[in-house]
């Protein structure tokens, strides 16, 4: 059994009986529950994410909110669309394409929080809804967050 996780320099070290053991010693089904672990919490983090924006609509009877779904479907476009799969986004970078991507990926953000923001200063929604819509947005963020985290294993490396 695995004991407890722990992290050298970024590279998690799991202790079975008092050995230090990397990813690739340990046995296969080991491997795959923590993996599906992994997938499981990024799961439940964008469902989690999902339900919040859709209570701030429901819960208040107005469904103005439902906007930033659009620039949640816009978010990952640029990354899908510009980046190559040896470029990463935290890096800096000569390629126009690469810096495009990384200013739409940005102002699709801002919009993400400018839309519910532009929504409570024009009284359409309350304090109520933006909250769970500000709340969604960082759940959402989260979860993409931890699975640029996760894609540096190659078995789950798409961007």
């Amino acid at each position: 059994m695995v004991k407890n996780e722990k992290k050298f320099l970024g590279a998690p070290i799991y202790e079975l009986r008092g050995k230090k053991l990397g990813m690739a010693d340990l046995p296969g089904h080991v491997r795959a529950c923590l993996h599906s672990g992994k997938l499981a919490f990024l799961a439940i983090l964008v469902s989690g994410g999902i339900v919040l924006q859709i209570l701030a609509c429901a819960l208040y009877d107005n469904w103005w909110p439902m906007l930033t779904v659009i620039m949640y479907v816009l978010l990952p476009m640029p990354l899908l669309f510009f980046t190559g799969s040896d470029s990463s986004l935290f890096t800096e970078s000569d390629s126009g394409w690469v810096n495009a991507t990384k200013f739409l990926t940005g102002a699709s953000s801002v919009g993400s929080i400018a839309i519910p923001a532009i929504l409570k200063h024009a009284g359409v929604i309350g304090w109520g809804a933006l909250a769970m819509e500000l709340s969604s947005f960082f759940v959402i963020v989260l979860s993409i967050m931890c699975y640029m985290g996760m894609s540096s294993d190659d078995e789950y490396m798409i961007l």
